[in-house]
């Protein structure tokens, strides 16, 4: 039997990076996972240049049954700790839209650094090992894996939630956290596209590729100024994915197609000038053209008329349209393409400044598998680095 300072399971973004702390801290320390490669969502993100963090992170960024969770870790490490360490790598990164950050060097060169600090620190990596059984006797924990037991007085769960199972995702944390007492939030995909069915799937699948600037918003939660898409089975792009980490079966969602526009003054200034243009023309002007029909189904017998003989009434109808598109998804495209997971291990129980379970010394959990799901573009691996570091100092 192996005996360590601290286990890890998980080498992913969250453990990888704590256990390089606890190793620093001069604490044995091994990582576990089953995977044949260290972090692949890593790898994946950003196209394969890995937004790492986004520089506005706070708290309201984050989605929880306990809002207020994540401000302690977030506060003592911020996106710019993250930075200096890349730094003392050598690595730079590009400021993109809303704060995102990007890694000049790709997001190969962020998996060594955290392999290099691993390294560095003492720490060891074993891949290629399923978890078998966690087991707690006199204040340690023996591990059963595929290649023998491990007895630690800290373990660390960082093994993720049930995004992109392709790749290996699996709900051990919420197994574990449920054997030591914890409860788990009701687990769903988020940021995800949404898909449709009947007429509206075929009239999106007619238009596939479209895509415009929007802002649009759930039945609850904030509403997001991004890009749209339209695909064959629904709709994606970063505003619908913002918004599908808010949205619950059989809810509606509604977009804004005009969003820097007073529109109905728009429309009147419009229908004064040009008043020989069609509503087609005059709505083309803003829209692609291959939607404009789709988004006057509700009035087409006007799509066609002359702006002059459009009553107020009209604009009205027009205007509710355009301002407020209201949609009733069938679903979303669940866990295979879900970027995070919404939901999972109740913060209730664990510690806001450590991430320790209150039920189980010794026993902690980080990353995605609690129930903090972040915004799109870099937040999930900020709560990633400062839940890692949080933990990473005290197991």
């Amino acid at each position: 039997m192996k005996i360590v300072d601290c286990l890890i399971l998980g080498a992913g973004a969250a453990g990888l990076f704590c256990a390089a702390r606890t190793a620093a801290r001069g604490r044995s320390t091994i990582v576990l996972d089953h995977a044949r490669k260290p972090a692949e969502k890593i790898r994946i993100s950003g196209g394969g240049r890995c937004n790492f963090t986004n520089l506005y992170t706070n708290p309201q960024n984050f989605i929880s049954n306990n809002p207020h969770f994540a401000k302690s870790a977030l506060a003592r490490y911020t996106p710019y700790d993250f930075c200096d360490l890349m730094s003392t790598h050598g690595l730079s990164w590009t400021e993109k839209i809303l704060g995102q950050l990007f890694c000049d060097q790709k997001s190969g060169a962020i998996i060594n650094m955290l392999l290099q600090e691993l390294s560095d620190a003492g720490g060891a990596l074993t891949l290629n090992t399923d978890i078998i059984d966690v087991q707690s006797n006199a204040g340690k924990f023996i591990v059963s894996t595929s290649e023998g037991q491990i007895e630690t007085t800290s373990l660390v769960i960082a093994t993720g939630g049930l995004s992109i199972p392709k790749m290996g995702a699996t709900g051990l944390a919420y197994e574990i956290a449920r054997q030591f007492g914890h409860t788990i939030i009701d687990t769903r995909p988020a940021l995800v596209p949404f898909t449709f069915s009947g007429q509206d799937k075929d009239d999106f699948a007619a238009i596939s590729g479209v895509s415009l600037d929007v802002r649009c918003q759930a039945a609850k939660g904030p509403d997001f100024r991004e890009n749209l898409l339209f695909t064959h089975r629904g709709l994606s792009g970063p505003a619908m994915l913002q918004i599908s980490s808010y949205w619950h079966l059989s809810e509606t969602v509604r977009i804004d197609l005009f969003p820097d526009h007073a529109t109905r003054d728009w429309l009147l200034e419009k229908r004064e000038d040009t008043p020989t243009q069609t509503l087609q023309q005059a709505l083309s002007e803003h829209l692609p053209n291959r939607m404009v029909p789709l988004i006057c189904r509700s009035f087409e017998n006007l799509v066609q008329r002359k702006l002059a003989e459009l009553s107020n009434s009209h604009l009205d109808d027009i205007v509710e349209t355009l301002k407020a598109w209201t949609l009733k998804p069938a679903g979303t495209e669940g866990w295979r393409t879900a970027e995070v997971t919404a939901g999972g291990i109740c913060t209730g129980g664990l510690s806001s400044k450590t991430m320790e379970s209150r039920h189980q010394s010794g026993l902690y959990f980080i990353g995605e598998c609690v129930d903090v799901t972040g915004w799109l573009g870099g937040y999930n691996f900020q709560w990633a680095w400062a839940s890692a570091a949080a933990a990473g100092a005290h197991a």
